[in-house]
Order: structure tokens, then C-alpha cells, then sequence
């Protein structure tokens, strides 16, 4: 593969050869746990545990590499084994973190109440605003900013270029989370992202079958300053490899083919996705009983110009709110062809009520969701179908036209 081949041809080929022995177009599922050794120490192909390493896995992380314009890709069980893997590799205690102020509760759990007793200080920050990630550095202790654009659920958008500058330099890394964008519709490494990080478990997966997450490293990114990896090395390459094997939270063969499957449509999925959710942002707008609506693609959006100057399409996730908790919730249970749960990306659309659900962890904290707020992720169904489903139950819930 090249680096300027398209999208779609390198999610459909990069790692993904025929099959030497059969011909097979498909990667094999190489479901094993060990390999034969020729002689102590005569690894066939380097292969030797599937902890270690297993080729169906491996052809999954290097397509994640090449969608993503990194170096190295690491497919892990779920998108917080990733996430707790790369504060692992690049943390101490000691260190400080800059998080975004609307972050999915899930991460914001995991630095708060996981690396937080272990001695790693946190500051939830308004990532929309760059001069805020600026104010909240504090100079040799904040070892890595963490941004989701758009973020879960308030669809926040921040200048990937803007804040890497910052973090630059200061001598912290930069990871992204770019689950919503997907890298199909932005690319974070190429705007000065350090670490790409993914739930693949979302629209890379697609299907609402898999669970699974990813961390796409670029080219030459070393560790904080003053950091040194277990095996001496400042490559983070290097120390999230050592990490990975070390802690062993890894994707299964099956779940690695599943995932790489669905990293194969995702390109025409997406197109569809975005079509779609555009649509229904743009039929909620018109609504008169929803009090707000959040979509990057609406020009109202407060982060439109930047989430157009770095994306090729503003995905398939819209919130909106309803005025009351109450609404809210009723809504939710009044869908028809939304499938109230948790979760996201998948062909199917689904609805959920975040402060209730996807988000009780943050309740109490400065990243407490509105609890009028309803969530969507759009599927690629009919679009005149989704709109229906949508105004049936926003009528039946008393939310007025």
C-alpha cells in the first residue's frame, strides 16, 4: 500500500494479502493460542503466542495504521482496555492530565477513579476553546492532553492543529479519540496528533456485534519529557507495544476478523451515516418543542467552521434536548424504529437518555450531562422512516411541534 491511495482501497487491502497457502482473499481466522517452534527459539514467521501476537490480529492493526496515517496500530478486547493501556505507557504517578470537560463517562471513570488513586491529577477543560487548554497546562507536570472531537454526547468540537501546538510545547502528548469522526471522516494524526484512539467496538466495527478498541500511534512520537519506557525506550511505540503484551488485554482472532470486516464497508457506511444524520438534525431544528439541537454539520453549531475545516463530513451522531427529563426519557421509550440502548456506530439506529445511561458515572461531577438531553446514533435505514419514527415519538411524548 501507498500513502496516496484512497481511503476505501486502503481499508479494503492494507494487510489484508491473499493467503499464501491457499489463496484465500480473506485473512484466515488464526483462532490459537500457541505456535510450533523449529527448535528453541525458531519462531515461524515471529509468531509464538497469540498474547504476543496472532496474524489475524495483526492484519487488523496494520489496516488501523493505514486508515489512520500512523505508524503502528494495537487492537485491544474494548476502547477502554486501549485507553487504560496508553495511560499506562505514558503516565507516572504524579503526572496530570487535561481532559475534555463533556468527555464519555467511561474514560472520564477510568482517569478519575482508576488513575486517580494511583496519583495521576486530572483537569476537565472546555477543548472548544484552545486558550483554555493553554491556561490548564501546568509546565512539567501535564504529560498528555486528552480530546474527543466531537465529543459524547454535546457533540463539542475542538481544533485538532490548535491544541496539538500547545501540547507540543509543553512536552505532552496529544491522543485523540476519534470513535465519532472515524478516520474516514478525519484524519488526527496529519492535524499533530501523538496517539489515534478508537472504540472499534463503534462504526470501524459497525455491526453491534463486536467488542473492541484501538490505538493508532504516528511516526516518531516519543514519550513525555523526562519519561522513560520500562525497557528503557522514549519511543511510544514502543512502550504501548511493551504495555500491550504485558497487560494482555488484547482482541481475540474472532473479534479482530469481525472488526476488520467492518473496517472494510466503512467508508460507504459512513457516507450513509452522515447523509442520514443530517437529515434528521436538520428535521429537529424545525421543531419547535426541542429546545436546542446539537450537530456539527448545523451552521448554529458553535463549532461548525472548525469541525468543517477538519473533517469531510460531521458523522452520524446528533443530541437534542427536549426542555425536561421527563420528555427526554419518554421520548426514548416511545421510538419505534430507534432501539433504546447504549452503545453506537451500527447499521441500526438507536436512542438512548445519556444522564440515565451512557453517562451515570459522570453525574455529580463538572461533566454532568443535561438530563433533558437525548442522544442518537443514526443508522443507514430509510431516512423518511427515521423522521417518522422521530416525530411520532416526540408527539406521543408531549414534546410539541
Amino acid at each position: 500500500m501507498t500513502d496516496d491511495q484512497g481511503f476505501a482501497t486502503r481499508a479494503i487491502h492494507a494487510g489484508q494479502e491473499a493467503d499464501p497457502a491457499t489463496g484465500a482473499v480473506v485473512p484466515p481466522i488464526y483462532q490459537v493460542s500457541t505456535y510450533k517452534q523449529d527448535g528453541v527459539g525458531g519462531l515461524r514467521g515471529g509468531w509464538e503466542y497469540s498474547r504476543s501476537g496472532n496474524p489475524t490480529r495483526a492484519a487488523l492493526e496494520a489496516a488501523l495504521a493505514a486508515v489512520e496515517g500512523g505508524a503502528a496500530g494495537f487492537a485491544f478486547s474494548s476502547g477502554l482496555a486501549a485507553e487504560d493501556t496508553l495511560l499506562r505507557a505514558v503516565l507516572r504517578p504524579g503526572d496530570h492530565v487535561i481532559v475534555p470537560n463533556d468527555a464519555y463517562g467511561g474514560t472520564y471513570r477510568l482517569v478519575a477513579r482508576v488513575f486517580g488513586p494511583w496519583g495521576i491529577e486530572h483537569t476537565p477543560v472546555d477543548l472548544s476553546n484552545p486558550d483554555a487548554v493553554l491556561d490548564a497546562i501546568q509546565p512539567g507536570r501535564t504529560k498528555l492532553v486528552w480530546v474527543e472531537t466531537p465529543t459524547n454526547p454535546l457533540l463539542g468540537i475542538a481544533d485538532i492543529a490548535a491544541i496539538a501546538a500547545h501540547a507540543r510545547a509543553a512536552g505532552a502528548l496529544l491522543a485523540v479519540d476519534n470513535t465519532f469522526a472515524t478516520p474516514y471522516l478525519q484524519q488526527p494524526i496529519a492535524l499533530g496528533a501523538d496517539v489515534v484512539v478508537h472504540s472499534t467496538t463503534k462504526y470501524i466495527g459497525g455491526h453491534s456485534d463486536v467488542v473492541g478498541g484501538a490505538l493508532v500511534v504516528a511516526d516518531g512520537a516519543q514519550l513525555p519529557v523526562g519519561l522513560e519506557g520500562p525497557t528503557g525506550t522514549t519511543n511510544v511505540r514502543d512502550a504501548v507495544a511493551f504495555h500491550q503484551n504485558s497487560s494482555g488485554a488484547v482482541a481475540g482472532p474472532f473479534d479482530a476478523w469481525l472488526t476488520l470486516r467492518g473496517l472494510r464497508t466503512l467508508a460507504v457506511r459512513m457516507d450513509r451515516h452522515l447523509a442520514n444524520a443530517a437529515a434528521v438534525a436538520e428535521f429537529l431544528e424545525q421543531w419547535a418543542g426541542v429546545t436546542q439541537v446539537l450537530y456539527p454539520g448545523l451552521e448554529s453549531h458553535p463549532g461548525h467552521e472548525v469541525a468543517a475545516r477538519q473533517m469531510r463530513g460531521f458523522g452520524g451522531m446528533v443530541s437534542f434536548r427536549t426542555g425536561s427529563a421527563d420528555s427526554a426519557v419518554a421520548v426514548c421509550g416511545a421510538t419505534q424504529l430507534f432501539t433504546l440502548a447504549e452503545s453506537l456506530g451500527g447499521v441500526e439506529s438507536l436512542i438512548e437518555h445519556p444522564a440515565r445511561m451512557t453517562h451515570g458515572s459522570v453525574a455529580g461531577t463538572a461533566l454532568e450531562v443535561p438530563d433533558d438531553l437525548v442522544r442518537l446514533s443514526v443508522g443507514i435505514e430509510d431516512v423518511d422512516d427515521l423522521v417518522a419514527d422521530l416525530a411520532q415519538a416526540l408527539d406521543a411524548a408531549g414534546v410539541g411541534r
